[in-house]
């Protein structure tokens, strides 16, 4: 690799279960599948384990997936019963869930270890395409109730060490998270908000990003875009954890299930051979 840390990233996890979800569905996941299996060779060596920060994951403070052998949380309903019968198997890391916490305490945030978590599918839904072999441990941190932007940019500003450490650090989120405006409507409002989205992370300076990004609600449609946050927060991290280094769309999509304009995004530099 010629850049000695890893990027990170803020990636939109799509629907539910989808990866495991049979034709005719999945055709509906065309565009983000290609992308994550593009995204593949970010996950080989240097990396040795995942960070995931999942939107689908809320505590009262923070806390840490630390079982050697995580489960399921099928935290989704209205899908077929095949898809609460899932597995996706990879083992998680009790070492670097340990580390997380230590990098937490060490800047004053508390954060507990939790042996019992399972991989949700703001996890498990993009691993089973990133990770398909189901061989790189995983690490997830839960957002905190409160969803301050800032604390959430502090968070990642902690862990940034792990990105020199093999540890691929991932919010799990979505540039768009309504259901409750689910009709033509939601076309406009997410194309507004993923305009302003690329506007800050792409091309404004990272210290003018910073400030932007706690202000997020002044954004064009942004309680339209995401009436609750969770599915915002996790970019906070990601971007905490780089920044001081340019943002970069890297997926793109305007008729995500034929409606919304979609986006992923990695700050720092990409993994390059060398």
């Amino acid at each position: 690799m010629s850049n000695d840390q890893l990027p990170t990233y803020f990636l939109s996890h799509g629907g539910g279960p989808w990866s495991f979800v049979e034709e005719p569905r999945r055709k509906n996941y065309v565009k983000l599948e290609q992308f994550l299996v593009d995204l593949r060779p970010e996950l080989q060596s240097p990396v040795r384990a995942v960070l995931i920060i999942s939107g689908h994951w809320e505590e009262s403070g923070f806390a840490i997936s630390s079982a050697a052998q995580p489960g399921m949380v099928f935290d989704y309903s209205g899908f077929p019963e095949y898809l609460y019968h899932i597995r996706y198997a990879a083992p998680g890391s009790p070492e670097v869930a340990a580390r997380v916490r230590d990098l937490l305490a060490a800047g004053g945030i508390p954060a507990r270890l939790d042996g019992e978590r399972g991989y949700d599918h703001g996890t498990f839904s993009l691993m089973k395409v990133l990770a398909p072999h189901e061989n790189v441990p995983i690490v997830q941190l839960s957002l905190d109730v409160g969803m301050d932007p800032a604390l959430h940019l502090q968070v990642g500003r902690l862990l940034a060490p792990l990105r020199r450490e093999g540890v691929l650090i991932i919010g799990s989120g979505f540039s768009y998270h309504n259901f409750a405006i689910r009709d033509a409507r939601a076309t406009e409002i997410s194309r507004h908000f993923d305009a302003w989205l690329q506007d800050v992370l792409v091309d404004s300076k990272p210290a003018e990003r910073t400030g932007r990004l706690i202000r997020w609600e002044e954004a064009p449609y942004a309680r339209g875009a995401h009436q609750r946050e969770e599915h915002l927060i996790p970019l906070m991290v990601a971007v905490g954890a780089a920044e001081g280094e340019p943002g970069a769309c890297v997926y793109h999509e305007t008729g995500f299930l034929q409606l919304v304009t979609a986006s992923s995004f990695r700050f720092g530099r990409p993994i390059t051979p060398g």
